[in-house]
């Protein structure tokens, strides 16, 4: 039996080990996924809170999937470490799932990548032939350009100690009918007889289709596109969220019409998208094209529409408080969410941040209720407000987020405290004309 036959044998009665680099948003369910599917696991993170807390079976992420499902400390085949030196040698696949954040300057950042693989390619034992799998979103070329160079440096063989593939995360956090166990895999690896025993190895972990596409390339492509189209579709609700009420047109009023064809696809616009894919995977892209000299026009394009939905919004709001007559400086406003997505405790690129920023710059007092969040998911000048119907003397609510919770609030019992009883529907989520006919005075965006 050659390596690949007895790999994937060894896939199929569950006998290999897998490590996950990265115990996040991403790495803990994965680290979960492979072990409900009946694998061992190494689980690794550089933060001792995070271990800790996944130890006591506390969930460290926001996402309220992963709350009552990690293993207990101790079980078979459950092992959690900060020390990557300690868990890789036991491993036959090591996947890494660290973050790929963008510097302050926009740039992709991949620090995290380097650092993860440079620690794993130190300490993978000779000859072992070790698959090391990156599932971070990355542009075309990254794996082989960050790693490739690492491996050299430390005179390991690729194809004798170790080989790299690439497998893009796909689930989404809070929303249970896709997560990793029902997702669709796609994995790209040089060799394709590793690719194949990859796909032999995910197809124990999801329901979902697995297949190989080729070349790493493909698969990191693959992956930051998928992204890009949303940003793309977004942008387009979103810049006509700008234009129709300017033509006494009600954008969703639009939206629902043409819907009505078979062919249309529906999205809603919003003051702005967050989260750890959509915000930055496509500067990833820009990067790239920008290296091989195409300009990526329409991505750009979008992603500045997006990014300044925010400043858009907080225009609007700022217009609507002078309206009402709302003296300069004696503004208050109160965000119903903080959160980037419903029912989800993740902060990351919450377009509240800079909402909530441009409207203190312009002298109007935020506050903030969240159901989801702990008080140190916020920026440290955010004023949080603990129950909602101690919210008072505010003159203007803000959806944010469409938690369930911020939709299903007592409407009545709030206006009671409200200085000013206005709202504006920031996610076009809200049943505006039963506001309106209690007394609440309705803007909503996209709405004239």
């Amino acid at each position: 039996m050659g390596w690949v036959e007895e790999f994937v044998a060894k896939a199929e009665n569950r006998e290999l080990v897998i490590g996950v680099v990265g115990l996040g948003y991403v790495g803990l369910p994965t680290a979960i996924g492979f072990h409900d599917a009946g694998f061992s696991v190494w689980g690794v993170d550089i933060s001792q809170k995070t271990v800790d807390s996944i130890k006591q079976g506390v969930n460290p992420t926001g996402d309220p999937d992963v709350d009552d499902i990690i293993p207990t400390y101790g079980k078979s085949g459950w092992n959690i470490t900060t020390s990557v030196t300690e868990a890789v040698p036991n491993c036959d696949v090591v996947l890494v799932t660290v973050p790929t954040p963008v510097t302050s300057d926009l740039k992709p950042d991949l620090s995290y990548v380097r650092d993860a693989g440079i620690s794993i390619f130190e300490v993978i034992p000779n000859a072992s032939r070790t698959i090391v799998v990156l599932e971070s979103t990355v542009y075309p070329g990254v794996t082989a350009q960050t790693w490739n160079p690492e491996i050299e440096k430390l005179n390991r063989r690729v194809g004798i100690d170790l080989e790299i593939a690439y497998c893009p995360e796909r689930f989404n956090p809070g929303d249970s009918a896709h997560g990793v166990r029902q997702v669709a895999r796609v994995i790209g690896c040089k060799d394709e007889e590793i690719g194949k025993a990859l796909v032999s190895l995910y197809g124990k972990l999801t329901s979902g289709d697995v297949r190989y596409v080729g070349k790493i390339e493909v698969a990191e492509a693959a992956k930051v596109i998928e992204n890009v189209q949303r940003d793309i579709n977004i942008a387009l609700v979103n810049e006509l969220a700008r234009i129709f009420p300017q033509l006494d047109v009600d954008v969703e009023e639009v939206l629902s019409a043409a819907s009505t064809k078979w062919n249309f696809h529906r999205y809603t616009p919003g003051i702005g998208v967050g989260g750890h894919c959509i915000p930055v995977d496509p500067y990833y892209m820009i990067q790239r094209a920008a290296d091989v000299g195409v300009p990526a026009e329409l991505i750009s394009a979008a992603r500045a529409v997006n990014r300044t939905m925010p400043l858009h919004a907080a225009n609007v709001i700022h217009e609507i408080m002078y309206k009402a007559g709302v003296p300069s400086g004696q503004g208050k406003i109160l965000f119903l969410g903080w959160a980037y997505k419903p029912e989800v405790g993740d902060p990351r690129e919450s377009p509240a941040e800079h909402l909530h920023e441009i409207l203190e710059a312009k002298n109007i007092s935020v506050s903030v209720w969240d159901p989801h969040l702990e008080a140190s998911s916020y920026p440290s000048k955010v004023n949080i407000i603990e129950d909602i119907y101690l919210a008072n003397e505010f003159d203007l609510v803000v959806l944010v987020t469409a938690h369930k919770a911020c939709l299903e609030i007592d409407w009545e019992r709030l206006g009671q405290n409200m200085r000013r009883k206005i709202v504006y529907d920031g996610r076009r989520v809200l049943n505006l004309k039963s506001l309106s006919k209690s007394g609440w005075q309705v803007h909503a965006i996209g709405k004239p």
